[in-house]
């Protein structure tokens, strides 16, 4: 498989990393969430946000390319809906502008960083 000859554990990928730690931020940030929000967005939005690495790593124990870049997919998905997540969340004034700036960014490189590595694993599948 194209993924373990790089990595050895999903813990070394790069976007994995960077998800992960994104995923860090939004627990620390929705911890300041108003209480009512305990089941709704704190909920929603730290599942999506853990969704992102959570898919890297399911995705990188499948045994082909095919069905790891299914899971690189569900994650961008995942990254996507965590967007939408902080945009609500600073529009009902639960993180700032800055907050909300600062996470976005991240999302943005995270959703970069899944295009590209799944643009390059689709090559590799095409031309082996």
């Amino acid at each position: 498989m194209v993924n373990k000859i790089r990595f050895k554990s999903f813990e070394e990928i790069p976007v994995w990393r960077s998800s992960h730690k994104l995923t860090i931020e939004v627990y620390k940030i929705t911890k300041k969430f108003p209480a009512h929000e305990q089941y709704g967005l704190t909920s929603q939005l730290r599942r999506s946000s853990s969704s992102i690495a959570a898919n890297i790593a399911e995705g990188f124990g499948k045994y082909t390319t095919k069905e790891f870049i299914k899971f690189l997919y569900n994650s961008r998905g995942s990254c996507v809906e965590t967007v939408y997540y902080i945009l609500l969340a600073r529009d009902l004034e639960y993180v700032t502008d800055q907050e909300y700036l600062e996470l976005r960014k991240k999302c943005d490189e995270i959703g970069k960083q899944l295009n590209g590595w799944m643009k390059s694993l689709k090559v590799k599948l095409v031309n082996h």
